[in-house]
């Protein structure tokens, strides 16, 4: 496969996705295609499915039917390391071990390029610093991981995913640990970055920031496409069961949304 073809495939797709946890059908017939360089936004209530969306089209999970193609490739046929180098995933709960020092877990997300014929080399180093850097942990490189707060854990696991120089990222619920600066520096960092990025949010308005938005509701795919078009009131009461209108920032003309109960 040439480069130029890689660049025309699209990311990430799934058709006929459905899953089912403990006898229930927790996602079904989800049919999603990923436009290449977009950040798109997951989002839904509490139990939609979103975490176990982002799960399946990573290759974690088995779908109880439907597909998932990778750089136009079943995701099914194709070998865990090759999946390493082309997706990487962040879920809300990921963790590590307590002994290794921050580097060395940002380092591991170099794993897939190594073999026994590509140890770590300098490459490689330049690649983990500048992953710390685009996360601003370069500070916590010498911490050992017990040490970190929540956050500072959730900043290094996203570095360590851009470590592994992905084509395709997935974030479940990134911004949750963070405080309100790097909730906002983050967001920034990660729609910067040359990947194509999926992401589960539950703050309606940071979704107002990607370029698409899908709204999951009891598994089901409900609406598509661009934020304003997407998260009207309707569908704002329909799905979420609150009331929501959009307000005008004064300072830089953008729209955000405020809520009232029903």
């Amino acid at each position: 496969m040439t480069a130029m073809t890689a660049l025309n495939l699209t990311p990430l797709a799934c058709q006929g996705l459905s899953f089912q946890l403990a006898g229930n059908l927790v996602l079904r017939d989800i049919d999603l295609s990923v436009v290449p360089g977009e950040t798109l936004g997951i989002v839904g209530p509490n139990g939609s499915g979103k975490s176990s969306l982002l799960k399946l089209l990573a290759g974690l999970r088995t779908p109880h039917s439907g597909s998932v193609h990778l750089l136009g490739e079943p995701i099914a046929r194709l070998p865990r390391r090759r999946i390493a180098q082309a997706l990487a995933l962040v879920e809300q709960q990921a963790d590590t071990l307590d002994a290794i020092r921050v580097f060395d877990a940002v380092a591991l997300g170099r794993t897939p390029w190594l073999s026994a014929l590509a140890t770590f080399s300098r490459e490689d180093r330049a690649i983990v610093e500048q992953a710390l850097a685009d996360l601003d942990a370069t500070h916590l490189r010498t911490r050992l991981w017990g040490s970190l707060s929540g956050g500072e854990r959730q900043r290094v696991h996203i570095a360590r995913a851009l470590a592994q120089q992905p084509q395709v990222l997935l974030l479940d619920e990134p911004t949750n640990h963070l405080d309100i600066q790097h909730q906002l520096s983050l967001l920034h960092r990660v729609q910067a970055l040359p990947v194509t990025t999926l992401v589960a949010l539950h703050d309606l308005n940071q979704a107002l920031t990607c370029d698409r938005v899908a709204v999951l509701d009891q598994g089901r795919l409900v609406a598509l496409g661009r934020p304003l078009d997407v998260l009207t009131p309707e569908r704002l009461l329909s799905t979420f069961g609150v009331h929501g209108h959009y307000l005008t920032d004064p300072f830089d003309g953008a729209r955000f949304l405020r809520f009232r109960a029903p």
